[in-house]
């Protein structure tokens, strides 16, 4: 015999639910991406050689931690923006840095943002407005 066959009107405990409250992956490669000057407490300067670049998004890609990058420069930007893309990938780095591949860059899924920017967590600059632009080639 069940609970209701007893005419017992009290409900039965109710079972607790689980319930994924993780945040949706980004759609966006680069909104909300640039910054004010001093937002952080370490940027990294991204204004430097290319070779040195490379092997700094090459180790980045694989640490346990991400990295506010620092520039002045809107192609620089969209150069980092596509390395990083380029290092979590396995392509080539400098390739990225020099050529951005905007059309890849911009067919990138959920998933790829999301671990993207889990690298790249922010670029900050003095001129927001400049980086902004530079960056919106990115945007959907």
């Amino acid at each position: 015999m069940t609970h209701d066959d007893h005419g017992d009107d009290r409900s039965a405990p109710a079972e607790p639910v689980l319930l994924n409250l993780s945040a949706p992956a980004r759609r966006s490669l680069v909104a909300d991406l640039v910054r004010p000057d001093g937002s952080s407490p370490t940027p990294v300067d991204v204004d430097i050689p290319d070779p040195d670049l490379t092997a700094f998004l090459a180790g980045i890609a694989h640490a346990d931690h991400g990295f506010v990058a620092r520039t002045t420069s809107g192609p620089r930007a969209l150069a980092v923006v596509a390395g990083t893309v380029a290092a979590l990938c396995g392509e080539d780095i400098p390739t990225a840095l020099t050529t951005p591949d905007l059309p890849f860059l911009k067919s990138l899924k959920p998933a790829a943002i999301e671990a993207t920017r889990t690298v790249l967590l922010a670029i900050e600059t003095p001129d927001e407005q400049a980086i902004t632009e530079a960056l919106r080639v990115l945007g959907h």
